[in-house]
């Protein structure tokens, strides 16, 4: 699969007493240089999936927003921004065509940063999401 496609892939479910039912996945890739929730939103549309979960996301961004609740307000997110190379992995889900992705992003020196993901742009490397349909 080329770098910014998004195609489909199977496998069957064990779900017990030997049933077993075909589960399709969706994978999106991301290229270096893309905003990762712009892509996966845009992609997933393409190929008619409105409501998901965002099983696994995982690669590398240079450029990222990320927040967190106020300890006596959840209603208040408290957003910070990070330009520099970090470690992507997440999951999260999309409803009704919106994705919201929660992330744990690492950085040099064994940092982590995690929180709902407002965007990010991918680095040198592709990023790929994987994606069950719910539709």
């Amino acid at each position: 699969m080329e770098d910014g496609e998004a195609s489909f892939i199977g496998r069957k479910a064990l779900l017990g007493h030997g049933i077993e039912k075909a589960v399709a996945m969706l994978l999106i890739s991301i290229p270096p240089g893309e905003e990762v929730i712009k892509t996966i939103a845009l992609k997933a549309a393409e190929k008619g999936v409105k409501d998901g979960a965002v099983v696994s996301l995982i690669g590398m961004v240079l450029k990222c927003a990320v927040s967190t609740m106020e300890k006596d307000d959840a209603t208040n997110d408290i957003v910070a921004e990070y330009a520099q190379a970090l470690e992507l992995s997440g999951n999260g889900e999309i409803r009704e065509g919106k994705v919201h992705i929660h992330a744990v992003l690492s950085a040099e020196g064994n940092q982590a940063v995690s929180g709902h993901l407002h965007w990010a742009t991918t680095g040198n490397e592709t990023t790929n999401a994987y994606i069950v349909p719910l539709d």
